[in-house]
């Protein structure tokens, strides 16, 4: 998130709270709904949830997949907030899983359509020189906040 708001002023950059959008005012006992990194501009939202595990996937078997918790809690960060954004200008909603790349050799880097909206499941590779790092951080606000600059 500060890398954003240092080296791209243009796009607003926070860690925001989403709230419920609920069909009644009842909202006991639900959780926070708190975001790592919340980017904007020009109408376009990403909902960044990073993660670091030793193991960025869950393997059963020769089969893997994406921790589905995780998934779940994009998922719901981003209809949230497209509900949320419903009466107001805007153009997309997406959400992003961000995880450390470790030593693994089957990484995330997929992008899921899902009732509407962009989910995408990416690796970001912290082992690498900084200009590599910015390049990485600068194409995630290219492809999912296009014409930002």
């Amino acid at each position: 998130m500060e890398y954003y708001k240092k080296e791209h002023p243009e796009i607003k950059a926070a860690a925001s709270q989403i709230p419920w959008q609920l069909d009644d005012d009842f909202n006991e006992m639900l959780p926070i709904m708190q975001t790592d990194i919340m980017l904007s501009h020009a109408g376009k939202t990403l909902i960044i949830d990073a993660k670091y595990y030793k193991h960025s996937l869950q393997q059963q078997y020769d089969s893997y997949s994406v921790h589905s918790g995780n998934l779940y809690q994009i998922f719901t960060y981003v209809k949230n907030k497209e509900v949320e954004l419903k009466n107001q200008e805007h153009e997309s909603v997406s959400g992003m899983l961000l995880y450390a790349k470790t030593k693994e050799t089957v990484y995330p880097d997929h992008e899921y359509k899902m009732s509407g909206n962009t989910i995408a499941v990416r690796t970001l590779d912290l082992d690498k020189d900084f200009t590599e790092i910015k390049k990485q951080l600068d194409g995630i606000a290219e492809k999912y906040l296009s014409n930002y600059k």
